[in-house]
């Protein structure tokens, strides 16, 4: 027998579990960490990811029965591509005076009805200009089987829309258009044996409320088993639903470099020592990246480009356009 079978290794470090993956949602559960890690990368992943997304419209001609502001909206609720969107600047930070190829993507769109029956103007008709920072950036993601994507407006016999759109980087803490989820679900104690809820019910809670289905993957409370004061959770059932402008692994790995370097920022601020670099790095634990290889693989470690003292945001930049910070 292998003497190494026989040794009580311990598990140390976050560890994560694949359940279930495909193209717009990954099932996965995430032990050996706390509740207050395990929230902070549900939060991170939810609001402070970033993409891109339309932020200005320009219209030239309108004469739909939609007001040139919702028309607006809905451009900016499209999903666009935001695969290696760090090629893109964020416009606080470009030198260009309002946009340019390095901060921005440019799409226009021209669509005028001459028949007689409704014409639908949809996200596939928005033609993406030249240049941009990469080839993927800023396309319409299309995902129904037809390949027309999102209805942006109708027009009718004479009607017109041409306008200019000009896309750009940011967070959904700024605005829900560049949110990379749809919703991020979340659940710890699924036999709530820490007792965190206090089911209310009219006659049987079993039947009242019924398991999830992480129930199955967790281990149920005993008959006569004492209450543990002391316990607390390590395993938490996490399933993310993205919107297609970032693909479900690479919305998790980028929530987790997104924290690794807001915990950079916060050392860096406790230390204050803004040149060092090597023992305050923050890297991520061994086996953490899965091995993929893709580009939005992990860095084996994180080290905080900061050199200002901590002023700007750990997703860069320090400033709105308005002269205060994103966060209020």
């Amino acid at each position: 027998m292998d003497p190494y079978d026989q040794m009580d290794i311990e598990e140390t470090g976050p560890r994560v579990t694949v359940r279930e993956a495909a193209s717009d949602h990954v099932d996965f559960t995430l032990t050996n960490v706390d509740l207050a890690f395990a929230n902070s990368l549900r939060r991170v992943i939810l609001a402070e990811i970033p993409t891109i997304a339309i932020d200005l419209v320009e219209v030239e001609a309108n004469t739909s029965v939609l007001a040139d502001e919702m028309i607006a909206h809905r451009l900016g609720l499209i999903p666009l591509n935001s695969k290696q969107v760090d090629d893109v600047l964020y416009t606080r930070d470009c030198e260009c005076d309002q946009y340019c190829e390095h901060c921005s993507v440019t799409l226009t769109l021209h669509a005028r009805c001459t028949g007689n029956e409704i014409m639908k103007v949809y996200a596939r008709d928005l033609v993406v200009g030249e240049p941009r920072p990469n080839e993927w950036v800023g396309n319409p993601v299309i995902t129904d089987p037809e390949g027309l994507g999102a209805v942006i407006c109708k027009l009718r016999q004479g009607q017109e829309l041409r306008l200019k759109c000009v896309a750009k980087k940011g967070i959904a803490k700024e605005h829900v258009k560049w949110a990379p989820t749809a919703a991020v679900a979340f659940e710890y104690d699924p036999h709530n044996k820490l007792r965190h809820i206090d089911y209310w019910y009219e006659e049987d809670p079993v039947k009242e409320w019924p398991k999830s289905k992480n129930a199955a993957w967790d281990e149920p409370p005993q008959e006569g088993e004492p209450f543990n004061y002391d316990a607390a959770p390590t395993k938490f059932y996490f399933e993310v639903e993205s919107i297609g402008n970032l693909e479900p692994d690479a919305v998790v790995q980028q929530g987790i470099k997104v924290m690794q370097q807001k915990l950079a920022a916060v050392i860096q601020e406790l230390t204050g020592d803004e040149g060092r670099n090597g023992d305050y790095a923050m890297r991520s634990p061994d086996g953490m990246n899965g091995g993929m290889g893709n580009e939005y693989s992990m860095d084996q470690g994180y080290t905080t480009p900061f050199v200002n003292g901590g002023g700007q945001s750990a997703w860069g930049g320090g400033m709105t356009p308005f002269g205060a910070t994103p966060y209020g």
